[in-house]
């Protein structure tokens, strides 16, 4: 099952949001590479959900609910419905992921403006260790 990440600054719309709503349709993304990445997710992909302001670290994860499809605010950008599937606590902070040294070669460590990705097959491994009991 792929997984990817998707950042998104918690005084816009935080993780305490989507798990208020219960599924959200994750839009406004510009990038021509992150919106790839939107058009890569199917139904049933994971997504490590990222707080780009304050803790800077991933603090939950959700599910893709539906196909990716043209964001009809902006015909450029792709969106995608997801559900909240969780929390992640204590969050993993982007200073652990870089002190690993293990994700150098990763868009989230290389690109920091880049607001969604695939994940790694190694860090979603490196995650479950983190947290055996999230369901990862």
């Amino acid at each position: 099952m792929p997984y990817f990440l998707a950042k998104t600054d918690p005084e816009t719309y935080s993780v305490d949001d989507l798990e208020r709503e219960k599924s959200t349709v994750w839009d406004g993304v510009t990038n021509p590479q992150a919106v790839r990445a939107i058009r890569a997710m199917r139904p049933g992909d994971r997504v490590f959900l990222y707080h780009s302001g304050g803790v800077s670290g991933i603090v939950g994860l959700a599910t893709v609910r539906s196909e990716p499809r043209d964001d009809p605010k902006n015909p450029k950008s792709a969106v995608v419905d997801l559900a909240f599937s969780g929390r992640l606590d204590p969050p993993t902070t982007l200073a652990e992921i870089k002190q690993s040294r293990e994700f150098d070669d990763w868009a989230l460590v290389r690109q920091g403006r880049l607001s969604t990705m695939a994940a790694p097959d190694k860090f979603v491994e490196w995650m479950r260790a983190r947290y055996p009991h999230a369901g990862l």
